[in-house]
């Protein structure tokens, strides 16, 4: 498969580049500035557009894992509005904008896949407090990856969203209970499961299937 990851500088993003490789895809990372990755700020238009003009081949799978997570130390009296403007810039309008301009290249493909790195924090069944800002645009993406399965069905791309685990990266802390690397591994083998029949599943990087 030929397979565009978003934010593949580090982390979940460098080891998913580094596992779908050794599968045998071809696989290109992307990052705002980063030697040996093709240039993409999800936050910028004319960054996007100028990726999805330099592609000129059928596109199999689009990975959105570009992410952040800026109200982690916050409390109730934090979250200033313009960290909640950058977080839905890079987590939510940043994924549909991706998604949007690289829509003509999965359409060439004919059985293309996209996966939406979310959160199990999207969840609102499961919601004990706190990261306000984080939940949030993680259940926006979840609700964007959802309805992105109905609409691109019937033109044969599959839509999964995804919890990584709580992974030990810069994002996740030393103590985190999985590595970059195991948690490559499981989502490699859920998007090589996804397809047009569970399209629009919302499960972890190890297939438990997440409540919305």
């Amino acid at each position: 498969m030929r397979i565009l990851v978003t934010g593949a500088n580090r982390g979940i993003g460098a080891a998913l580049c580094t596992e779908l490789s050794t599968r045998g895809n071809t696989v290109t990372g992307t990052a705002r500035n980063a030697p040996g990755l093709a240039p993409l700020d999800v936050t910028d238009p004319a960054s996007i557009s100028a990726l999805a003009r330099g592609i000129d081949a059928p596109l199999d799978a689009l990975i959105c894992n570009a992410g952040v997570f800026l109200d982690m130390a916050q409390d109730i009296d934090g979250y200033p509005q313009q960290m909640w403007a950058d977080s839905f810039a890079v987590n939510v309008t940043g994924v549909f904008l991706t998604v949007q301009a690289m829509l003509p290249h999965l359409r060439r493909s004919g059985t293309a896949k996209i996966m939406i790195i979310s959160s199990q924090m999207a969840s609102d069944e499961q919601a004990p407090g706190g990261c306000y800002i984080y939940r949030a645009s993680k259940a926006a993406a979840l609700n964007l990856g959802r309805n992105l399965s109905s609409d691109l069905k019937s033109q044969g791309i599959s839509v999964g969203i995804y919890h990584p685990g709580w992974v030990q990266t810069d994002m996740g802390g030393a103590s985190a209970e999985i590595t970059a690397a195991q948690s490559a591994t499981g989502l490699a083998d859920r998007l090589e499961a996804l397809s047009l029949q569970n399209t629009g599943c919302f499960e972890t990087w190890d297939g438990q299937a997440l409540p919305t």
